[in-house]
């Protein structure tokens, strides 16, 4: 099962959190502070109710490359040593992906001797919260096989019961392994027998969804994807829609595992609406990977629901990066409607957006305004695929019957001294292949 990482032990203490980033160019002094305010909210979703306890702190550095033994430098962590000391910070935090040897470095480089300081980074930070959020069997397999493949590599001997490898003698490495290096290669071992027994699992389940999807198509039934960078509003859309009554809440990836819902539309066509997990800027690949299957339900969409904060001062940014994890799944190109949301939070809704031809819609998902307008953009995408047509059936075919309620959706059925008459939404090959029994 998927665990949270134990960066410090549970207390009412106050203390602080350290934020630190390293950029490369003085343009991006904006950019790196867009980042730390992510990376804040990030620690205080993981933190949970622990972060009324604490005061974040923001360390920055402007150098022409990472260093490669401690990524900021000894002058950098020196600094942090003294802000650290100074205001009980016992969380480090850095805004990139750090190698095991960097987080030993800087744990030996900042924590005073006794001190229970964690240093992690940003990957760390987001597996925790998804450990944390996980809720369906999917959902926790998927998150610890994210943990363990990024852990693996990280393991290092610490103290007796840890020890690394000794020092070459005359006879060489023989008889220079301590239990404690021992020790550390059974716990690879055993990790990655972990994770292929996981990945079996989820290999199992991964078929079923496949299987899942395979019956939805075959019902004809258009599917829609709602997604977006996280908490823009995915779920609590769904819920002002469908009444699904999934967990919303105005945190970083407050829900992981996709929810489906059947949904009528004004004209009486039936889709099924899908949320997926949110989209973050550097989303671990770890995390895409093993949320893979997850993720693909956007690529087997009948159609997009971009969503995006209106009132984010990042919201193109956001949106930039929701496209390109959308191009990097396989789900570019396909019917998108931009919906921009939280609308409520705006002092005037922009009557155009810099979107071009593209449709967009204005909502807000929280008090359901503009989403009648939505329901009506989405039905005129539809449309596009689908029409209305009128069937009938004389009373020596009903077999046909069968055809339009697997292969379209039926709005209504009228027995006639004729036969039986369907009104339905079909496509065109379902058109073609009852073409006979359509009437005008």
């Amino acid at each position: 099962m998927a665990e949270k990482f134990d960066f410090f032990e549970e207390t009412k203490e106050h203390f602080g959190v350290l934020l630190v980033s390293l950029y490369f160019s003085s343009k991006d002094t904006e950019k790196v502070n867009t980042s730390l305010e992510e990376l804040k909210a990030l620690a205080k979703t993981a933190l949970a109710e622990e972060s009324d306890f604490c005061d974040f702190y923001f360390l920055t550095q402007l150098r022409p490359a990472p260093e490669a033994a401690t990524y900021i430098g000894e002058g950098k962590v020196e600094e942090a040593k003294e802000l650290c000391e100074k205001h009980n910070i016992k969380l480090v935090v850095f805004d990139c992906e750090l190698s095991p040897s960097q987080i030993r470095n800087l744990e030996k480089g900042i924590a005073s001797k006794d001190s229970e300081l964690r240093v992690i980074d940003r990957t760390m930070l987001i597996l925790d919260i998804f450990a944390h959020h996980a809720v369906t069997g999917e959902g926790k397999l998927q998150v610890e096989i994210a943990q363990l493949k990024y852990t693996a590599p990280r393991l290092t001997g610490k103290g007796t019961e840890l020890s690394r490898q000794g020092g070459a003698s005359a006879s060489g490495s023989v008889g220079a392994r301590g239990p404690g290096e021992t020790k550390l290669e059974t716990d690879r071992r055993h990790i990655k027998r972990r994770i292929a027994a996981l990945e079996e699992q989820l290999e199992t389940l991964e078929h079923t969804r496949a299987t899942m999807r395979k019956q939805r198509s075959k019902s004809n039934i258009p599917v829609i994807a709602i997604v977006g960078y996280t908490n823009a509003g995915k779920s609590t859309l769904l819920n002002q829609l469908t009444g699904a009554g999934i967990l919303a809440e105005d945190k970083l990836f407050a829900t992981l595992d996709p929810t489906v819902r059947k949904f009528s539309l004004p004209s009486g066509l039936e889709v099924l609406f899908t949320d997926t997990v949110g989209f973050i800027n550097d989303l671990p690949h770890g995390l895409v990977k093993a949320f893979k299957s997850t993720l693909d339900e956007a690529s087997f969409a009948d159609l997009l629901l971009i969503l995006v904060d209106a009132s984010d001062e990042n919201a193109q940014m956001k949106l930039q990066v929701t496209e390109n994890t959308l191009s990097e799944l396989g789900a570019g190109g396909k019917p998108t409607v931009y919906v921009f949301n939280k609308c409520d939070r705006l002092e005037e809704i922009p009557e155009k957006t810099s979107l071009g031809d593209k449709k967009a819609v204005f909502i807000s998902a929280k008090t359901g305004e503009g989403t009648d307008e939505l329901l009506k953009v989405i039905e005129e995408e539809l449309s596009a695929s689908l029409k209305k047509v009128k069937f009938l059936f004389p009373f020596n075919d009903q077999g046909q019957l069968n055809t339009v309620y697997a292969k379209a959706t039926v709005l209504s059925v009228e027995y006639t001294e004729n036969g039986t008459e369907v009104i339905a939404m079909a496509d065109s090959k379902i058109c073609g292949m009852l073409r006979k029994y359509i009437v005008e």
